[in-house]
């Protein structure tokens, strides 16, 4: 079924509750022809972690938001959610939410670990915006996967009255950014559906350092394979990398 505003295809987006930055980003990240609606993950949880855990044990529930909605594919955009379940967990999840629905669905953890398995990518570096319990959950997730965690960069606004992940800033994300520039690495990965990456990322286009990547740009490049129904590869995502098309509409 062809959508007006989406006849490539139309992808249902999970978001967590206070996440101000989702929608915005995969706005610019979208190719022509790509649509979204978004769901809310809900909690009442009084910390951040176990926010995380009601998010990831009602992703079934969640995706009931989307009623009838001819969506091609389904994405959760929230990795600390991956980490804490971990990789057998979320591995079963997945495939579980797949064969009762019948569409992809893809989260954003997952799609980074595609991104780093096309590159052939083994020693990474993060960009961390997390406290640290759940930026020791993130590098065992890594780890979990066979990937090498050699560099993390910090950056957290621990004096926000809002949130320390969703108040922060391109400039704050580009700064820990600038740390990794000299490291020898095979990929540098922005973590955080929630932290503002397109102006570090767009930045880096050509830069001395590894390619760099965040999760909502893994994201968006693996729902729109999904949705062509095509292999992930590394020509289509170095595409992404080189911030074609989405640098010159963040740029307008």
């Amino acid at each position: 079924m062809s959508l007006e505003y989406a006849p490539r295809g139309l992808v249902g987006m999970l978001t967590p509750q206070a996440n101000t930055t989702v929608e915005p980003e995969f706005n610019l990240l979208w190719p022509a022809g790509v649509g979204m609606i978004n769901a809310r993950l809900m909690s009442d949880g009084k910390t951040l972690a176990a926010r995380l855990v009601d998010y990831f044990d009602t992703y079934e529930t969640s995706l009931r938001q989307f009623a009838n909605a001819p969506i091609g594919v389904a994405a959760a955009a929230c990795t600390g959610a991956s980490y804490l379940a971990g990789h057998a967990r979320e591995a079963a999840l997945v495939a579980d939410i797949e064969a009762r629905h019948g569409f992809p669905f893809i989260t954003a953890a997952l799609a980074v670990v595609d991104a780093l398995t096309v590159l052939k990518a083994k020693r990474i570096g993060l960009v961390s915006p997390y406290p640290d319990d759940l930026n020791a959950a993130s590098i065992g997730y890594w780890q979990s996967h066979g990937f090498e965690v050699t560099d993390v960069a910090r950056t957290l606004n621990d004096e926000s009255t809002f949130h320390p992940i969703y108040s922060l800033s391109g400039s704050n994300a580009g700064r820990a950014l600038q740390e990794l520039e000299p490291k020898t690495l095979d990929a540098i990965v922005m973590l955080g559906t929630g932290m503002p990456t397109l102006r570090p990322m767009a930045a880096a286009i050509g830069w001395g350092g590894a390619p760099v990547m965040s999760c909502n740009l893994c994201l968006a490049w693996r729902a729109v394979t999904a949705l062509d129904g095509a292999t992930p590869s590394a020509d289509t995502l170095n595409s992404w990398l080189r911030g074609e098309p989405w640098a010159a509409r963040l740029s307008r």
